[in-house]
C-alpha cells in the first residue's frame, strides 16, 4: 500500500502534517476527510527505484546519514526484541523521526510491508539508504528467524565504523586548519605586507639584499599571476578526477598507494579493517561466503584490492581456503591470514575475524595518529621557516640603512 504525504487543515484551522496510507491519492484524501481534516495537499512518496529497478535520480541532502542509520537501525532491533510486530514497530519509528526525509523513508518502508512485502524487499526499493550489505544481513536474519538478533549486530557493526571514522576525521582535521591558514598568512603577507613595506627601500635606491629581492619577485608573481594559478590547479584537480574513471588508470593510482611511503600502511589498513569487519558480520550472520565475500569485497575503496579478493573468491568457489585464497596477495597482512587460518580449522571463521578486524582497527587508529602527529610538527615548521624568510626580506634592507648612517 502505497504512502503519502500530506498537508492538512483540521476543525480549529491549525495546519496538520503527516503521513498516510491509501491505494491512491483520492483514497488518501477521503481518509483524512474522515478524521476531520480538509486536505491540502497529498503527494505519493515515491521509492528510489522505478519499475526497472534503476535508481532514481535525488535531490542534494535527501539521504539518510551514518548517524540516523545507525539511530534507525538500533531502535528497530530493540522494538523487535521486545518482540513488537514490525508493523509496530516502524509505527514507532515513524512517530520518533525528526527529519522529514527521514519520516517519509520510514512512512515509505511501512507502507511496503503493510503492503505484504518482507522487510529485506522494502529496503531494496531505497538502495540508496541502505547498500548491499545492509540488505543482505537483513535478507540473512529473515531467513533464519534471526531478524532482531542481526539487526542489533549490524547496528553494532555501523556504530562501530562511525567511530573509527570519526576518530580518523579527528585526527587529521588540526593539520587541515594549519595548512589552511598558513597558506592564508604566507598569500596575505606576500601579496599585501611585503610589497608596502619593501617598496620604501626600493625608492631610495638603494641595492636590496638578494632575499629581498627574491621575495618582491615572488610577492609580484603572486599579485599577478595568482589567480591563474589557482585556475590552473583547479583544472588539474577535475582532470586528475576525470582520468581515475578510466579503469586502467584508477587501477594503477590505487595500487601505488598502497606501496607510497608512510600512507601505504594505512591504506591497507584502512581497506583491511572494512573486509575483515564486513565478513566477519556477514559470516556470523549466516550469509554463505561466496555472498559475504563478495559483499565484503564492495565496501572496499582501493580497487587493488578489490581486485585480489575478487580473485581470492574465485578461488574459493573452486575449492581453496579463504586464508590460502588470500595469502597468494601480498597486500592482507599476515596476522588477518593467521586468524583466518585458525578460524577454519576450529570452525569459528565469524569470531577470529572479528578479533581481527579490531586489531586492524586499532591499527587504523594509531598510524592516522602517528600520521597527524607527524604532520603537525612539520607543518609548524615549515610555517615558522617561510615567514622567518619574510621577516629576514623585510628587515634586512632596514639593517643595511642602520649600518650606513653609522
Amino acid at each position: 500500500m502505497p504512502a503519502f504525504r500530506y498537508e492538512a487543515v483540521d476543525a480549529v484551522g491549525a495546519t496538520r502534517k503527516g503521513v498516510v496510507n491509501a491505494d491512491n491519492a483520492r483514497a488518501a484524501r477521503s481518509d483524512l476527510r474522515t478524521q476531520g481534516l480538509v486536505p491540502i495537499t497529498v503527494e505519493a512518496i515515491a521509492a528510489q527505484v522505478d519499475e526497472l529497478g534503476q535508481a532514481r535520480r535525488r535531490a542534494f541532502g535527501d539521504r539518510l546519514s551514518t548517524t540516523e542509520l545507525a539511530l534507525f537501525t538500533r531502535q528497530l532491533a530493540s522494538l523487535l526484541e521486545a518482540s513488537l510486530p514490525l508493523e509496530q514497530a516502524f509505527s514507532a519509528l515513524l512517530e520518533q523521526a525528526e527529519r522529514p526525509y527521514v519520516r517519509d523513508l520510514i512512512a515509505s518502508i511501512r507502507a511496503e510491508v503493510m503492503g505484504g512485502s518482507s522487510l529485506s524487499d522494502a529496503l531494496a526499493r531505497h538502495p540508496r539508504d541502505f547498500a548491499d550489505i545492509y540488505r543482505a544481513l537483513v535478507t540473512s536474519g529473515e531467513q533464519i528467524g534471526q531478524l532482531a538478533r542481526v539487526l542489533s549486530r549490524l547496528a553494532d557493526y555501523i556504530e562501530r565504523r562511525n567511530s573509527l571514522v570519526q576518530k580518523v576525521r579527528l585526527a587529521f582535521t588540526y593539520p587541515a586548519i594549519v595548512t589552511v591558514v598558513a597558506f592564508a598568512i604566507v598569500i596575505f603577507l606576500l601579496a599585501y605586507v611585503v610589497p608596502q613595506i619593501v617598496s620604501v627601500f626600493a625608492n631610495t635606491k638603494q641595492k636590496l639584499p638578494l632575499l629581498t629581492v627574491i621575495m618582491l619577485a615572488i610577492s609580484d608573481f603572486v599579485r599577478s599571476y595568482g589567480w591563474i594559478v589557482l585556475i590552473i590547479l583547479t583544472g588539474v584537480f577535475f582532470a586528475w578526477n576525470r582520468a581515475l574513471k578510466n579503469p586502467e588508470i584508477k587501477y594503477r593510482w590505487h595500487s601505488w598507494l598502497l606501496t607510497a611511503p608512510l600512507y601505504g600502511k594505512f591504506e591497507r589498513s584502512l581497506n583491511t579493517s572494512r573486509f575483515a569487519s564486513t565478513l566477519a558480520i556477514t559470516t556470523g550472520s549466516g550469509v554463505p561466503i561466496l555472498r559475504a565475500l563478495q559483499t565484503s569485497r564492495d565496501t572496499l575503496s582501493n580497487v587493488a584490492m578489490r581486485e585480489q579478493v575478487e580473485d581470492a573468491t574465485n578461488s574459493v568457489r573452486e575449492g581453496v581456503g579463504l586464508a590460502r585464497a588470500l595469502s597468494a596477495h601480498k597486500h592482507f597482512p599476515p596476522m588477518l591470514i593467521h586468524m583466518i587460518r585458525a578460524g577454519e580449522v576450529t570452525g569459528e571463521l565469524p569470531a577470529m575475524l572479528e578479533r581481527a578486524s579490531n586489531a586492524q582497527e586499532q591499527d587504523l587508529e594509531r598510524r592516522a595518529m602517528t600520521i597527524a602527529g607527524l604532520l603537525e610538527p612539520a607543518l609548524i615548521l615549515v610555517m615558522g621557516v617561510v615567514v622567518l624568510l619574510i621577516v629576514l626580506a623585510v628587515l634586512m634592507p632596514i639593517i643595511e640603512i642602520n649600518q650606513l648612517v653609522r
